[in-house]
């Protein structure tokens, strides 16, 4: 009877700097590649699943387009959470700072195109010779709120590109164990995150990106992975969950007030004022032994109960975790190991960050085992706060027992651009 699940109480369940002109620069990376040229239309208009009354706001509208160009941050990161997401890095392969302004004034105009709902050149040129300047995967699918957003690894900004001193303050690898990482799965000159309500229409932006790379000799694919089933909620969203079952998310960054002074960058080199920091970890699961575990243990780890979210102390999931009730044995109500207790901004300075994951599989392992975990993926204006926290959850966090990270990556993502510009224009200034 003691491996019997035990019963929650009835909670409500709710849940170079190069010689080129920004004008010649833009022209030849439209032209490059067929760039923009017979560029069509999504196809149908989209439709739309649900209301929002149903859904409780997540309803997914296939028509939806965020903007490229003119906001604050690159879109992919306040915006509603989509459904999926793919997530790739690369290594720079180009030998000159003219060669990386080339790649992301050709990549932002790409990804103006797919945002919108359109290619990236013909899918059927008029000549039988010619190569597609479109894969054509994505054609009818519509727009399904793509966002694509675009970072800056450490390894870019070398004395050989002459980029050394015009690097992000506080751009560094991560000062973290390393101990479980695998090559394959870290590192990267650039990151790019490709999130939709339509896994196909990520996949495409992705694969255009890369093939644009590709092309013209300066971005290699260096590791993927590709996501479902968001892990986070965003403003007015249910909050998702994780493989294990539970509520992640719950306390996120909201408010604009939390944005600006945790995410938002407003100091440094003027080129990357209103970027931030992302910081990347492929954390694998031991789904099948934590299946295996009584759910009344499972609440105890991560300081919440499973059906609800609410935490221990409490009985609805937004309630405020009490840190300091304790049980009749004087022990805590929410364990000290608890992963709640040990990530909360109460018990960490204040230190918030944003989060953004998705949870990921790979099939079976070569043990026959499920193989899945999460794609963590958070925002911050400084990688030590990622740093800080993540510390403290490896020192003693139960989770640990059920969790190894084997893939990690950190990288500046610079604001957006302003319409008729491109992606970190002011780093070639």
């Amino acid at each position: 009877m003691d491996d019997a699940p035990e019963q929650e109480p009835d909670e409500p369940a709710r849940t170079e700097r190069a010689g080129l002109s920004r004008r010649g620069l833009l022209l030849s990376a439209a032209a490059a590649g067929g760039l923009l040229v017979g560029g069509v239309g999504g196809g149908a208009a989209g439709y739309a699943l649900g209301s929002a009354a149903e859904t409780d706001t997540d309803a997914i509208d296939l028509s939806v387009t965020h903007d490229f160009y003119g906001s604050a941050e690159q879109a992919g990161i306040r915006t509603p959470v989509q459904r999926y997401s793919v997530f790739m890095t690369f290594d720079f392969t180009g030998t000159t700072a003219s060669d990386l302004q080339m790649l992301l004034a050709r990549w932002s105009a790409g990804i103006a195109q797919v945002m919108a709902g359109k290619t990236v050149g013909q899918v059927e040129p008029d000549r039988d010779s010619a190569i597609g300047g479109d894969t054509g995967e994505a054609l009818d699918l519509g727009p399904a709120a793509l966002t694509v957003t675009v970072g800056l690894g450490p390894g870019l900004f070398t004395d050989s590109l002459g980029l050394a001193s015009r690097k992000p303050t506080l751009l560094r690898e991560l000062q973290l164990s390393t101990a479980t990482l695998q090559a394959e799965f870290t590192g990267g000159d650039l990151s790019v995150q490709a999130c939709s309500d339509d896994p196909q229409v990520a996949y495409h932006a992705v694969r255009a990106l890369a093939r644009m790379g590709k092309d013209a000799g300066t971005a290699a694919t260096r590791w993927t992975v590709m996501g479902f089933g968001r892990a986070a909620a965003g403003t007015g969203q249910s909050t998702p969950r994780n493989l294990m079952g539970f509520k992640d998310g719950t306390r996120n960054v909201f408010t604009d007030a939390d944005y600006d002074s945790f995410v938002r960058v407003t100091d440094g080199p003027d080129w990357t004022r209103e970027g931030t920091y992302q910081t990347v970890r492929k954390i694998q699961m031991d789904i099948e032994n934590w299946d295996t575990d009584r759910v009344s243990d499972q609440n105890q780890v991560f300081g919440r109960y499973k059906v609800s979210g609410a935490p221990l102390t409490g009985t609805d999931e937004f309630d405020t975790p009490d840190f300091a009730a304790t049980d009749d044995t004087g022990a805590p109500v929410i364990p000290a190991r608890s992963h709640v207790r040990l990530a909360a901004s109460e018990n960490n300075g204040g230190l918030k960050i944003l989060r953004r994951p998705y949870n990921y599989t790979d099939g079976i392992n070569q043990y026959g085992l499920l193989d899945g975990g999460l794609l963590f993926v958070s925002y911050q204006n400084d990688p030590a706060a990622f740093e800080t926290l993540q510390s403290r959850l490896d020192a003693s966090d139960r989770l640990n027992e059920y969790i190894t990270h084997v893939g990690s990556g950190v990288f500046f993502v610079p604001g957006a651009p302003a319409s008729g510009s491109y992606l970190a224009a002011g780093l070639f200034a």
